[in-house]
């Protein structure tokens, strides 16, 4: 089965998600939730996380989860076995409880407003659901979150951090800073009652419930770096997703401009030049023998016409007699040994 790849690093920021398998419940019971966040907090100490922010609904879980030590991947691997296997022996059950791989999107942490934004996600995830009563609903009504920690110190589990996002949002972990930061959400839970609310946090919380990565271009172009020592020497066919899609265009961008340096043309000159001239054959042909890049994005790259003509270019070059063209082709080989 296909699979995004898994980018882990000491200090690394994860927004981590799971659901039930085919829906169905996680948490069957109080005693299910308490066994839960023991199970973290066992995880926690074996592995060094920190968690900033976590709600457990009846049938998914939410963490804003960092990772000191880099070791997301076998971190996870042990919690949800050990929580799977607790649970079911508690219920009489065998098998799956999880519904296949957990989602992990890594966010940028130490820069723009990222930090908070999913905190603040995962923490109005029960005012999402409409779990919350009254004509003035509050977020203390619902136990199984975080929300209830960032309000109060006593019993405080000591795996759970409250100050980074309390700090982004210029508050400190006392009395007054508590108090505002509940009034924060109750600001931000009245806001998504509304339409117009509903509309703009829909609009904010695209990226944390589909993108791959959370954070600025800087942070994104890091981490597609990061991705080619993950992918390694591994199949590339076992990975798929957005996350591959950039990174073959990242490294398909390299190559460009690598080979235009080489060839000694600027993107003017590029520009200016007929689509089927030798240059953008010969980038063709590059980016085709070199990366897994989509036609579409090499065509329109290269101002090469239609998608379908980049391998029509990369067989010419591939075949031809020409020698200054079999020359180059040599100089394009050399250059990104």
């Amino acid at each position: 089965m296909l699979r995004k790849p898994r980018i882990e690093y000491s200090g690394a920021v994860y927004h981590v998600m799971n659901r039930g398998d085919q829906g169905d419940l996680i948490f069957r019971d109080h005693l299910d939730y308490e066994l839960f966040t023991a199970v973290l907090g066992e995880c926690c100490r074996r592995t060094g996380w920190v968690v900033h922010a976590y709600v457990l609904m009846p049938n998914h879980f939410h963490m804003l989860l960092e990772t000191p030590q880099g070791n997301l991947v076998n971190g996870m691997k042990w919690f949800l076995g050990a929580y799977t296997q607790k649970c079911n022996r508690r219920h009489g059950l065998s098998g799956h409880l999880f519904q296949g791989r957990y989602k992990a999107v890594i966010i940028e942490s130490d820069g723009g407003r990222y930090f908070e934004t999913v905190s603040t996600y995962v923490h109005l995830n029960p005012a999402r659901a409409r779990l919350l009563t009254g004509e003035r609903p509050d977020l203390s009504q619902y136990r199984w979150s975080s929300y209830a920690w960032y309000t109060k110190r006593e019993s405080r589990p000591v795996w759970l951090e409250v100050g980074r996002v309390l700090g982004n949002l210029g508050l400190k972990d006392d009395r007054q800073g508590r108090e505002s930061y509940r009034d924060y959400m109750r600001d931000r839970v009245k806001e998504l009652r509304t339409r117009n609310g509903e509309k703009m946090y829909k609009a904010e919380w695209k990226q944390i419930r589909y993108g791959w990565c959370i954070g600025g271009a800087e942070f994104e172009e890091k981490l597609l770096g990061r991705l080619k020592d993950v992918v390694g020497n591994k199949k590339r066919e076992s990975y798929s997703g957005e996350v591959m899609t950039r990174h073959d265009e990242s490294h398909a961008e390299r190559l460009v401009r690598s080979g235009m340096k080489t060839l000694g043309i600027t993107e003017s000159d590029l520009e200016k030049q007929r689509k089927w001239s030798r240059d953008k054959c010969l980038l063709a042909w590059l980016v085709q023998e070199r990366t897994l890049a989509r036609q579409e994005w090499v065509s329109k790259r290269l101002r090469a016409g239609t998608a379908s003509s980049i391998g029509t270019y990369a067989k010419h070059v591939r075949q031809t007699n020409d020698l200054e063209t079999q020359r180059l082709r040599k100089a394009l080989e050399k250059s990104v040994l």
